[in-house]
């Protein structure tokens, strides 16, 4: 006997935790607003595409007010999380009207701030965008970047926050 087909909302949510299945780690984007104004928000879609040239990707909601500041941007920069920074992947997820106030950031290629105590930073050059169904897709050629290699990132899988253990 067959099971009838899955409501819209039904799909969508089980789509959606199939795809939690697969564990990625957690990174912050962030660049400045034309009128100076530091701006970001927490993804878990970056990822790298191509070593040479060096590129990124990651993916914005059409739905999100700041979608035509990233979109604009000449530059901006990934800050990786590492596991101890869950307060900030929380905080940039937030609607909050300042979620710099009180963050120590350093200034980065063309004042693009960047989060302290990262994993890796990546300074990139909005280079392309694609229409990708409900989000934006950014491929873009990073042009700086540093690595602090004794932090272990913050990953998110099934729904929550995980920590790495070494098999």
């Amino acid at each position: 006997m067959s099971q009838p087909p899955l409501s819209h909302q039904d799909f969508t949510r089980a789509f959606r935790d199939a795809l939690g299945m697969f564990a990625t780690g957690i990174a912050v984007i962030t660049t400045r607003a034309p009128n100076g104004e530091a701006i970001g928000l927490t993804v878990n879609s970056f990822n790298s595409v191509s070593l040479d040239p060096p590129l990124i990707v990651w993916s914005l909601s059409r739905h999100l007010a700041s979608l035509p500041v990233f979109e604009a941007c000449e530059y901006y920069a990934v800050n990786v999380l590492a596991e101890d920074q869950q307060h900030l992947s929380q905080l940039f997820a937030t609607r909050s009207d300042d979620k710099f106030a009180g963050i120590e950031i350093d200034d980065g290629l063309y004042g693009v701030p960047l989060l302290k105590d990262c994993c890796a930073r990546f300074e990139c050059r909005n280079t392309t965008r694609h229409a990708g169904g409900d989000h934006l897709v950014f491929i873009s050629e990073v042009v700086r970047f540093d690595r602090v290699s004794e932090r272990s990132p913050l990953i998110y899988h099934s729904g929550a926050y995980r920590r790495l253990a070494p098999l």
